[in-house]
């Protein structure tokens, strides 16, 4: 059974809180549909391409329906973790995720057990969850720099690509960390990450996997993801390495009075080592607003690499390890068990006492919502390829729909992640279509979003020097202020094609924190500012993000 076509009720402005109001709820739209149960989920075919490029000016995407996931989540298969499967799976249905990854950590006990344990695992939360696609994945630790999500789609060969993967390109397992610049294997081992993407690359090629995805994770907490890197990988195989996490997880690090005075959002509370990369400012080392310096900086790292006309899709997600406020704690190993000798933790056991933890439940903070127009694992795969994604914290915004177009065409023009063909000098005008929060978030607060900016940065190709971080004509180039409003509105933004290539993404909050951004009022005038260490209540600075729809001037 193939995966299906969503029904013509999926319009993009139907937010979940609107199908609600009217007594109907998305998930019993698709359960009408038919579009759950196991076998619909795991069918063959594979995902039909979103958009064709078109060759006359202009643009149409389809109709899309959002799915709400988190690529980013633990458990008792990881060696830092402690909740099982169905801990996640439960929270992750009680804030409303549809899809959700299980990226353990890279480790000989995983590597020799923990994988084909966790995979029965899986196929039984499967089961118990038709209603969630529930991805296996891996949690690179990527040869000289950080970690990536790797996951691939449901298929037989699944847990095989994963575990030949991770004895094969993993940088910890092999010894292959090193990566400061005057080292003498950092050569070798960059190279090696390059070859780890080309051959994941090679397996969906081949069809021994329907499909597989890497997006790396937190990439400058630690500084040690340099430009050069982040465009190797990308470069070796974009239809793989297709992003990386716009925000970390680890949200509640800096809740006041939990985990000390020099906390930060993110766990970003690192300093530059020999092993980062020298030409990061120290700054870059924080979270603006709980996002990566690389993603809320205008004109900085991911608007240099979308500069160079290739969408690089950006995410959100829990990273959850340990909860805040929860009171679980690891169970104790039985007399001569280890995880390299199971490749799983104990199960864990309730102590009744809140216990350490930086980490909210999947869905409960972080929410990634990737556009379809099927509903099962591929669908979700090609959305996050496509780059038909926007994220948000703390449940800001119910829904979000962006589509641009020409003036003189009467369509649904392009969305996040497309293409739009333009003559030079010709008027388009940027939709976009806000359905504010309805209900009480996991604080009890129905957010509200104050203003929506638009960004926007020149086109100029593949850059020269590979390091470059800067994006010099990116900037704000409107805000809109939206305070007060409810419901479904839509934003009429009009634009003119100028005389070169272009692209425009969107960013909004709930206007408590801002200010001049890292490049300078000029640039960004109410963008996301650092915290005070230790006072970074994440539920009192939310923000959404969008991915681009690039502009293709002709002649430009």
């Amino acid at each position: 059974m193939t995966e299906q076509q969503l029904p013509a009720w999926a319009d993009p402005s139907v937010s979940p809180a609107r199908l609600d109001a009217q007594g109907v709820s998305r998930r019993g739209l698709l359960r009408r549909a038919g579009l759950f149960g196991a076998a619909f989920a795991l069918g063959s075919a594979a995902t039909p391409a979103l958009a064709s490029p078109r060759g006359g000016f202009g643009g149409e995407d389809p109709r899309l329906a959002y799915l709400v996931g988190d690529h980013h989540v633990h458990s008792v298969y990881s060696h830092d973790a402690k909740y099982t499967f169905s801990q996640q799976a439960r929270a992750a249905a009680k804030y409303g995720l549809d899809w959700m990854v299980f990226n353990e950590h890279s480790n000989f006990g995983h590597a020799s057990y923990g994988a084909k344990l966790e995979h029965a695992e899986i196929l039984k939360a499967r089961a118990e969850n038709p209603r969630q696609l529930i991805f296996q994945g891996l949690e690179w630790y990527i040869p000289a720099a950080e970690h990536c999500t790797v996951f691939a789609a449901p298929g037989p060969h699944e847990t095989d690509l994963l575990t030949r993967f991770e004895l094969a390109y993993d940088g910890k397992l092999l010894g292959y960390t090193e990566g400061s610049a005057d080292a003498a294997d950092t050569a070798r081992n960059e190279a090696h990450a390059v070859k780890a993407v080309k051959w994941l690359a090679e397996q969906r090629r081949s069809g021994y996997v329907d499909d597989v995805l890497v997006l790396a994770n937190h990439p400058l907490r630690l500084g040690i993801d340099s430009p050069h890197e982040m465009r190797n990988w990308r470069d070796a195989a974009p239809e793989i390495m297709v992003g990386m996490e716009g925000a970390p997880g680890a949200q509640g690090a800096a809740i006041p009075g939990r985990r000390g005075s020099t906390s930060i959002r993110g766990e970003y509370e690192n300093k530059p080592t020999a092993q980062s990369w020298a030409g990061y400012p120290a700054d870059a080392f924080l979270t603006y607003g709980g996002f990566d310096w690389a993603t809320a900086t205008v004109g900085g790292l991911w608007d240099s690499m979308l500069a160079e006309g290739r969408l690089f899709t950006i995410t959100t997600n829990s990273d959850n390890h340990r909860t805040v406020f929860d009171t679980w704690k690891n169970g104790d190993w039985p007399a001569g068990q280890n995880f390299d000798n199971t490749g799983k933790l104990p199960d864990p056991v309730n102590t009744d006492t809140p216990q350490p933890g930086s980490d909210f439940w999947p869905g409960e903070f972080s929410r990634t919502h990737v556009g379809v127009t099927r509903y099962g694992y591929r669908a979700v795969m090609a959305g996050l390829r496509a780059g038909r994604v926007w994220l948000d914290h703390g449940h800001l915004l119910d829904g979000l729909d962006v589509r641009l177009k020409r003036d003189c065409d009467a369509g649904r023009g392009v969305t996040l992640g497309g293409r739009l063909r333009v003559r030079e000098g010709e008027r388009i005008t940027l939709y976009v279509t806000v359905t504010s929060a309805s209900r009480a978030n996991g604080e009890g607060i129905v957010p509200e979003l104050a203003h929506v900016d638009v960004i926007r940065g020149a086109v100029r190709g593949p850059v020269t020097d590979r390091d470059t971080w800067r994006a010099p004509d990116t900037r704000v180039v409107q805000t809109r202020d939206v305070s007060g409003r409810k419901g479904t509105y839509t934003l009429r933004v009009p634009l003119t094609a100028g005389d070169e290539s272009f692209y425009v993404r969107l960013r909004g909050s709930d206007g408590n924190r801002h200010g001049a951004g890292y490049l300078g009022a000029a640039v960004d005038p109410n963008g996301p500012v650092p915290h005070e260490p230790g006072n970074g209540d994440p539920w009192a600075d939310t923000w959404f993000y969008s991915n681009p729809i690039f502009v293709h001037v002709a002649g430009g």
